[in-house]
C-alpha cells in the first residue's frame, strides 16, 4: 500500500498549486482521507478531509481557499491551493483512514510561497 502525494512547488504569493495523493493498493472511497501540513519549525496541523461520504471539512481560514476533492476513477484525493500566502509554507502529506483497517501516511510534498 501506498499513497503518493505530488504537485508541492514553488509559487509566488496569490497562486495556485493543485497537489495529489494517489493511493496504491487501497480504495480511497472505503477511507476517508486527510491532508497535513507541517510547517517548519511548527506543529502538524490538519488542512482538510474527506470522508466515505464525500463530506469535506477544512482547517481553520483555510475553507473558500482551500478545496479537497476525491476522484474515484484515478483513486486519487486532491487538494487545490488558491491564493497561496508565504504562511502556507510547508510539507503537505495526506493520509488515508478507516475503522477496522490500518491508517498509512504519505511522504509529502513541499509546498514553498513566496512573498
Amino acid at each position: 500500500v501506498q499513497l503518493q502525494a505530488s504537485g508541492g512547488g514553488l509559487v509566488q504569493a496569490g497562486g495556485s498549486l493543485s497537489l495529489s495523493c494517489a493511493a496504491f493498493g487501497i480504495d480511497v472511497r472505503l477511507y476517508d482521507v486527510f491532508w497535513y501540513r507541517q510547517p517548519p519549525m511548527k506543529q502538524r496541523e490538519l488542512v482538510a478531509s474527506i470522508n466515505r461520504k464525500s463530506t469535506t471539512a477544512y482547517g481553520d481560514m483555510l475553507e473558500g481557499r482551500f478545496t479537497i476533492s476525491r476522484d474515484s476513477a484515478k483513486n486519487t484525493v486532491y487538494l487545490q491551493m488558491n491564493s497561496l500566502e508565504p504562511e502556507d509554507t510547508a510539507l503537505y502529506f495526506c493520509k488515508a483512514s478507516s475503522p477496522g483497517r490500518p491508517t498509512y501516511w504519505g511522504r509529502g510534498t513541499q509546498v514553498t510561497v513566496s512573498s
